[in-house]
């Protein structure tokens, strides 16, 4: 299991507070209809304001370490 040093490391190059196009590249290239629905289910802390979905890259790490990511990345593989 990779360690939270780990991610941080990975998304260095990202500023602070993403926005749903750099969440979609960080979480390896998922679809906009994804990135939304996992916002709309609350599964990433995350602010929205004017049309716009602010994530911080500590949220974002949160959920790559989380259960459901875990499970989510398993589907994926499944489904290749």
């Amino acid at each position: 299991m990779r360690t939270r040093a780990h991610y941080e490391k990975l998304f260095a190059t990202y500023p602070d507070v993403v926005t749903l196009p750099d969440f979609q590249k960080m979480l390896g290239g998922i679809a906009d209809g994804t990135a939304r629905k996992l916002m709309r289910e609350n599964r990433v802390k995350h602010f929205y304001i004017r049309c716009t979905y602010l994530i911080p890259k500590p949220c974002v790490i949160d959920y790559v370490l989380s259960e459901h990511y875990a499970n989510f990345r398993k589907y994926l593989k499944a489904q290749i």
